[in-house]
């Protein structure tokens, strides 16, 4: 996860503050000792570091937090807004030329993931019915051609190639014409990279420039790398004139230094972090969604973005009315996993749920993608009527449905309990709904209140 440490750390901190009726100043020197060193421990920039706990006990030590009645939660107030600042305040959206099409070139060391990046990037335009054009324009290391190229064909992209032969600048140039031609509305142009910052690549990547005159130079940053992904980026900042930056791996990166320091050193805004492997994990950087995330706050925007853009709302309520009236079967269960994988990994997701962090079991979670798998071949190991009519699964069924999907027949008993007890709390739940709402004692939820796929 993103900032385990850090966000673990900050969330002990200001609980102990929470719990406080009074602060004195001596309570906020104390909590902004510890969030001094949570941000050093997560390879904050130091001048970074320095400048924020200034700005939060200016604000912090005031009378007004001193005299509140939740002097703890306005102290969380004012460090989620400086975190938010610190990362930029807003979403810093891509440029848009006022003829087609938009160019972007896409920076960056060797390894950061510019290639992938190209992919993810015109995967997230093509959902905005963009029709962008990829441009290979890095014919030095083996194989970049052909991975844009694939990458091309799997998300129905065109990729415009000359070869390894030919130069960066005139590929770039003829591209531009191709895109022209073929009235593509983005063009993204993935570039070389070499192992670290000189002048040779710097040269070939200013050619580029001039030839293409971009809308977006973005540059592509490995999120572990930490303090050396700002330097990296303050170098680039330096000679390219970035409009942006994406930051990859940060799903892996649990200290999340990069995150924190690189609008504040370079002054350059992050425009995107790619949050896994796959085409679709590309998703647009919210700094105060983010820093909402840090602070055990979640991020409920994104998850309603995500379910509305992945989850098809006609099925979700013939799914609510299938639990409603326990007709609920395996077959239902299944589309239901499918649905909710389009959402991405289940533990990103429950990072984005207020407090899950701190519920019990909830903290240490992994989930576990073979388990999953497990639970898809014991359904799809089913007949039919099985799966409509889970009470006829006797002792040789099992036995037949563990063979067939190659679990245990162990495994086999606890799914098939696990969906009884579920259909049972669900029939009971929907016996408690009468016609003008819940009755009893969910009445005192009121009367907004909703079913989960509502």
């Amino acid at each position: 996860m993103a900032f385990e440490g850090l966000a673990s750390r900050l969330q002990n901190v200001f609980g102990k503050l929470r719990g406080k009726g009074k602060l004195s100043e001596e309570d906020v020197n104390e909590a902004l000792r510890e969030v001094r060193l949570a941000l050093l421990e997560a390879d904050v920039n130091f001048k970074v570091v320095k400048e924020f706990v200034a700005k939060v006990k200016e604000q912090a030590i005031g009378q007004d937090v001193m005299k509140s009645f939740t002097p703890g939660m306005v102290v969380v107030d004012i460090v989620n807004k400086e975190l938010t600042a610190l990362m930029g305040g807003t979403q810093s959206k891509l440029a848009k030329a006022n003829k087609p099409p938009t160019v972007i070139m896409m920076v960056g060391l060797q390894g950061a993931g510019k290639t992938t990046t190209t992919g993810k990037l015109a995967k997230l335009l093509q959902k905005q019915n963009a029709r962008p054009l990829l441009v290979a324009c890095d014919v030095y290391r083996p194989a970049a051609i052909k991975q844009l190229q694939v990458l091309g064909e799997q998300i129905k992209a065109p990729v415009f190639s000359l070869g390894d032969q030919v130069s960066p600048v005139e590929i770039a140039r003829k591209g531009m014409q191709q895109a022209k031609d073929n009235h593509n509305d983005y063009v993204i142009i993935d570039t070389a990279g070499r192992l670290h910052v000189d002048e040779e690549l710097m040269d070939e990547l200013k050619n580029i420039r001039e030839a293409v005159k971009p809308d977006e130079i973005l540059l592509v940053v490995d999120a572990m790398t930490g303090q050396d992904a700002v330097n990296v980026a303050e170098s680039f900042h330096k000679q390219m004139e970035l409009t942006g930056v994406v930051l990859t791996k940060l799903d892996g990166d649990t200290r999340g230094g990069a995150a924190l320091s690189v609008k504040a050193v370079t002054g350059c805004p992050i425009k995107f972090a790619a949050m896994g492997e796959k085409v679709d994990a590309l998703e647009p950087f919210f700094p105060d969604r983010m820093a909402s995330r840090i602070l055990g706050m979640g991020d409920m925007l994104t998850l309603i973005e995500k379910a509305q853009s992945n989850i098809d709302a006609d099925k979700a309520k013939e799914m609510e009315r299938k639990l409603r009236n326990a007709e609920f079967t395996f077959e239902d269960f299944l589309e239901q996993m499918d649905q909710v994988k389009k959402l991405g990994p289940l533990d990103q997701i429950l990072e984005m749920l207020p407090g899950m962090n701190k519920m019990k079991g909830m903290k240490d979670l992994k989930v576990d993608d073979k388990q999953m798998g497990h639970i898809e071949a014991i359904v799809k190991s089913m007949t039919v009527q099985e799966k409509r009519q889970p009470e006829i699964i006797n002792a040789s069924r099992r036995k037949r449905i563990a063979n067939g999907s190659g679990t245990s027949i162990q495994e086999v008993n606890r799914l098939i309990k696990q969906f009884d007890d579920m259909r049972k709390m669900m029939k009971q739940f929907s016996g408690m709904m009468g016609p003008k709402g819940p009755k009893g004692p969910l009445g005192k939820l009121g009367k907004g209140f909703k079913f989960p796929f509502g």
